[in-house]
């Protein structure tokens, strides 16, 4: 039930679910559990299905982990009985595995020694299914990050170095991870090959912090100094830090970072994210002249793309829709009349602002297209003249299978109709995406840097058996023009 009832209320807020967060910090003398809760607080956007910590003082790993945002699962005692000098964090967005306690992180192991936190997908896991069973160790686990947590267990149980434990199952790992390893006296960050997920280092008082953004380092004090490189293995430990090329690093991070998850305070890729929205917004102006009196953001993302997008095509900046920000999970399901209201729990019109203006909305992506039928209706019912809809992402129309809880691509509306007969069911006045060729031009970067699978279905990491859940659908030339297959 209250699952069911944590995915009703999310429903209503956004159509893409967030990946995950990790976060982890090494230093002798550091409060380390406090800092922790603070860095998984920055990142609660990544994730709000359940929160977890674990720390160890050299001795013993301690670790607490419930159901909820950051604020509710740790008082003030949790933190304080999360005792030592390394401690690991982990907010958790469910993407295959479900949203029970028991998929919440860190993984433990039966012996304690060692604990993971994971950002990402394995959509396939039947390289350590087989490596597990031939070890003679039964699982009905389907949880990948579990099944990873196994796999290591399973040689340093037997006496294996961490490091090398975590190099022999790393070939093992098909898919996406950014994870975090801590043991009774080190910690292991690693990437996969194309560091489709985020995960960057800092320095704060002579230790060391991993985040899967840098907005987690600021709150905290800690000093950016770089990523994780895909295919690479970081230990810390009291020696220091060291660094190991596992494989080849092929960066191929997912361009949805800059469109939609990462907060705006981040950088990615050396590129703050606040700018590339501003650019997306920029190149929005370039591609599309709209004849309009005002520019309105869905918030929060879609923010500086607005600002760009006003800037760049001289129409004024409102706002002219306000977000409630204190809407997140709830144990308490929405009265029927409540539910029914869909996006105007989360989202109210200025009718001052909007009333008799032609209006250009502007939002980060659309996906099965619900919410953004409920913005177009909900702009006209405060009395807009025109509803223009600006889309700082080319259509979605392939599924992920890399961590982002997408639907399935038969739910997915670009592929299944064309931007005119989504236009159509939204009841928007016009309706046009970014070019995919624009949207790499305002990241500054090579399209080579970027994972870009839900537009043009080109998956980096071998998908395997599931590659049968896609089809590649044909475009008409009339909507060739916002179509994320012409580069």
């Amino acid at each position: 039930m209250r699952s069911a009832v944590f995915k009703s209320i999310i429903g209503i807020m956004s159509e893409i679910g967030e990946k995950c967060a990790v976060f982890g910090i090494y230093g002798k003398g550091l409060d380390v559990s406090r800092l922790t809760f603070f860095g998984l607080y920055a990142l609660q956007h990544r994730g709000q299905e359940s929160s977890g910590i674990a720390s160890t003082d050299g001795k013993k790993i301690f670790c607490y982990k419930n159901n909820g945002l950051v604020s509710q699962v740790f008082s003030e005692d949790v933190i304080k009985s999360l005792t030592g000098h390394a401690a690991v964090g982990h907010n958790r967005y469910s993407t295959s595995s479900g949203t029970d306690l028991i998929h919440a992180h860190p993984i433990e192991v039966p012996d304690g020694s060692i604990v993971l936190v994971h950002n990402g997908n394995l959509p396939t896991t039947t390289q350590l299914t087989d490596f597990l069973k031939k070890k003679g160790i039964k699982t009905s686990e389907t949880s990948d990050s579990t099944l990873i947590t196994e796999a290591i267990y399973s040689l340093t149980s037997d006496g294996m170095d961490l490091e090398k434990a975590v190099e022999k199952i790393y070939p093992l790992m098909t898919g996406a991870f950014s994870i975090l390893i801590m043991s009774k006296n080190k910690m292991i960050a690693i990437r996969d090959q194309y560091g489709i997920r985020p995960l960057s280092i800092a320095k704060l008082n002579g230790g060391y912090v991993f985040a899967s953004e840098t907005c987690a380092f600021h709150p905290i004090g800690a000093r950016h100094i770089g990523d994780v490189h895909p295919g690479e293995m970081v230990v810390v430990d009291d020696t220091g830090l060291h660094r190991k090329q596992i494989v080849k690093s092929i960066q191929k991070l997912d361009i949805f970072e800059f469109v939609y998850f990462s907060r705006p305070d981040s950088q990615l890729l050396g590129k703050s994210v606040y700018e590339v929205r501003k650019n997306f917004g920029t190149e929005l102006a370039r591609e599309y002249k709209i004849d309009a009196d005002i520019v309105v953001p869905v918030p929060e993302s879609a923010i500086p793309v607005a600002i760009g997008y006003a800037t760049a095509s001289e129409i004024p900046y409102e706002t002219g829709i306000i977000k409630s920000r204190y809407i997140h999970r709830t144990f308490i399901e929405p009265e029927q009349h409540i539910r029914e209201q869909g996006v105007k729990l989360k989202l109210a019109p200025l009718k001052g602002i909007i009333k008799g203006k032609r209006v250009v909305v502007v939002d980060d992506s659309i996906v099965r297209g619900t919410t953004s039928r409920q913005i177009v209706k909900m702009l006209f019912e405060a009395g807009a003249k025109e509803v223009h809809f600006l889309v700082s992402s080319p259509p979605v129309k392939f599924p992920d299978f890399y961590g982002i809880d997408l639907p399935k691509q038969a739910d997915l509306i670009a592929a299944n109709r064309s931007i005119a007969e989504i236009n159509k069911y939204l009841g928007s006045t016009t309706l046009n995406f970014i070019s995919f060729r624009g949207m790499i031009n305002a990241t500054g970067l090579k399209e080579s840097m970027f994972s870009t699978s839900c537009f043009n279905g080109k998956y980096p990491i071998d998908i395997r058996q599931r590659r049968k859940e896609v089809t590649y659908p044909i475009i008409s030339s009339k909507d060739r023009k916002g179509s994320s297959f012409l580069n």
